[in-house]
């Protein structure tokens, strides 16, 4: 087991209590990782962990794996997002196992997007597991269990897992049965979705993942101007940027500045509903600590 001294930050902070902060890298789009690098050090000392996407809305990128790897070559905690849509049950546990041998110790448990979604639209898909599976899979694997409940003869994982949630879901039902699947799976921290509706997210941890007493980080998007956020509703399921929003940032002199505004009002609205963020500034990372600080969020002490 990892020495309460050697525990990454982010496992700590959630013993601790702490209100978590993460934000979304995506890997290069090619073998020069030096784009993710500056932005991800730019994170350093205001987030927990940086999460490593893993082919996100099934877009050919670096491996997560690798880059999380790299990342924290440079001093930096990766959290590495592993997805079902592009791996079956071997490749799953062999890229898990590798992880840990890696010291990487944070997992997010994805199904993945549809491969259609991408720019690969006639590759084929595998999912033969999806998110609750995968989790499963995660718990055997650090019990010193593969798939097929055979025991590891060279040792344990010791991964600790998350998983995605989406308050915003229609179906209310559906929503509570997944989020208690996912708990019983062994999730030890969700990550939601981009969120839009705060009123929504409170019922969510009212009435739902209250007396779960695992963190919940609520999604947090950078809108660049009233475009990008028609497009977000135009082609994100599931999520709708009320036009309040969006007439503020058309009516805005400077739209972009107006997005971190809004980001940081949202910040401040998730940090009394549950207990952390996850900060997306999809190509523009290097805003993220302004957004904090316009939050009135410090750095990590």
């Amino acid at each position: 087991m990892l020495s309460s001294s050697s525990l990454p930050s982010f496992h700590r902070a959630i013993q601790s209590g702490d209100f978590l902060i993460t934000a979304e890298v995506a890997p290069p789009k090619g073998g020069d990782p030096a784009h993710m690098l500056s932005m991800a050090h730019l994170l350093n000392g205001r987030v927990h962990g940086v999460n490593v996407t893993d082919g996100s809305r099934a877009v050919l990128r670096m491996s997560s794996l690798a880059a999380s790897v790299i990342l924290q070559q440079h001093g930096i905690e990766a959290i590495c997002q592993v997805a079902c849509r592009d791996r079956n049950a071997i490749a799953l546990q062999a890229d898990l196992m590798g992880a840990h041998a890696l010291g990487i110790h944070t997992i997010l448990a994805l199904t993945g997007d549809p491969v259609k979604a991408g720019d690969h639209p006639n590759a084929r898909s595998v999912f033969e597991l999806e998110s609750v599976r995968l989790l499963n899979l995660i718990h055997k694997l650090n019990g010193g269990l593969d798939f097929n409940d055979k025991p590891l003869p060279h040792g344990a994982t010791q991964l600790l897992v998350g998983a995605a949630v989406d308050p915003q879901c229609g179906s209310w039902s559906g929503l509570q049965r997944r989020f208690e699947r996912k708990l019983a799976a062994g999730a030890q921290f969700f990550q939601s979705q981009l969120i839009s509706d705060f009123d929504r997210l409170e019922k969510f941890m009212t009435q739902v993942a209250v007396g779960s007493n695992k963190p919940i980080l609520a999604g947090i998007f950078l809108l660049k101007s009233a475009k990008n956020a028609q497009f977000i509703n135009r082609c994100v399921p599931g999520v709708h940027i009320p036009d309040a929003i969006i007439d503020r940032l058309g009516a805005a002199a400077d739209p972009l500045h107006e997005g971190m505004v809004i980001a940081a009002e949202q910040v401040r609205h998730a940090r009394e509903l549950c207990q952390g963020v996850h900060m997306m500034a999809v190509n523009r990372e290097d805003l993220i600590p302004q957004i904090l600080d316009l939050a009135g969020i410090p750095p990590l002490s």
